[in-house]
């Protein structure tokens, strides 16, 4: 089914499986080709959406629709907002008739869901992937696409890789596509965490790489972002307030969003929290 988001433009939602709705922001069709050896190289797994799908599908009702692939494709360079992504996520949910759904994002997808928790009870239940719920480093994401969207507008004269999968995708950018993530992090200058998480009381969960930290050089900002230490640290405080929390030892950012890795973590944690949804 095609759904009309923020800014008219459509992007293609598929339903899997019966029982409980859960929504997930990944590409269910395994990517090929040329651009399937580049996802390898950067250690990417180009058939992660399909891998997702297909092992909540035997249990939960999944909505999979590629948001990422689609603001890379049809950027949105001065409305990728929280308030505007929230309103897409709820489109998607209307046009597949759940008014009550669970939701599993990573990076900054599970940004998004944290963002949509705090603002609408539909939810029932968030799951986030590498991205921690208290003590996130929006100022240092801030002034990496900030340093990026600078370099789209004036391209450096050698474009080397850094190694980095977040820092060489964005070389290749265009000046809106870096933009819209500028503004997306700009939005989020003066989020209040706390308040914030006050408002989520659906189940809810966090899973992070232990070794989840990036060192940008001087060229994105010369900031460190590190996402397990956040969780690390506010992990008793987490899980005393309700939070399920998991950190994976050994594990960076593209490790802990692999299938085999997330998987044997997210469908327990849907299958508790959804046991009392109709099937």
């Amino acid at each position: 089914m095609l759904v009309r988001l923020h800014d008219g433009s459509t992007i293609e939602a598929e339903v899997h499986g019966t029982g409980p709705t859960v929504l997930l922001p990944v590409n269910p069709r395994p990517v090929e080709g040329p651009k399937a050896d580049e996802l390898r190289q950067w250690g990417a797994d180009p058939a992660l959406g399909r891998r997702l799908v297909d092992g909540l599908a035997a249990t939960f009702r999944v909505v999979a629709f590629d948001y990422e692939g689609h603001v890379l494709a049809e950027p949105k360079p001065d409305t990728l907002t929280p308030d505007n992504i929230c309103a897409d996520i709820l489109a998607v949910a209307d046009a597949a008739g759940a008014e009550r759904f669970a939701w599993y994002g990573y990076s900054w997808t599970a940004v998004s869901g944290l963002q949509l928790a705090a603002r609408t009870d539909r939810l029932t239940a968030l799951a986030m992937g590498g991205w921690p719920p208290l003590g996130a480093p929006y100022a240092a994401m801030l002034r990496v696409t900030t340093a990026t969207h600078a370099m789209a507008v004036n391209p450096p004269a050698a474009r080397e890789q850094t190694g980095d999968a977040w820092a060489d995708a964005e070389l290749t950018m265009s000046e809106p596509g870096t933009r819209q993530f500028m503004t997306l992090y700009q939005g989020l200058r003066d989020f209040d965490e706390r308040a914030a998480l006050a408002k989520v009381t659906c189940p809810r969960l966090c899973v992070v790489g232990g070794a989840d930290r990036i060192t940008y050089d001087e060229r994105w900002g010369g900031v460190t972002v590190d996402l397990a230490a956040p969780v690390a640290a506010h992990r008793t405080e987490l899980e005393s307030t309700g939070w399920e929390v998991h950190v994976l030892d050994g594990l960076d950012h593209m490790g802990a969003m692999q299938a085999d890795t997330v998987l044997p973590i997210l469908a327990p944690f849907f299958g508790r929290a959804l046991s009392d949804e109709n099937r």
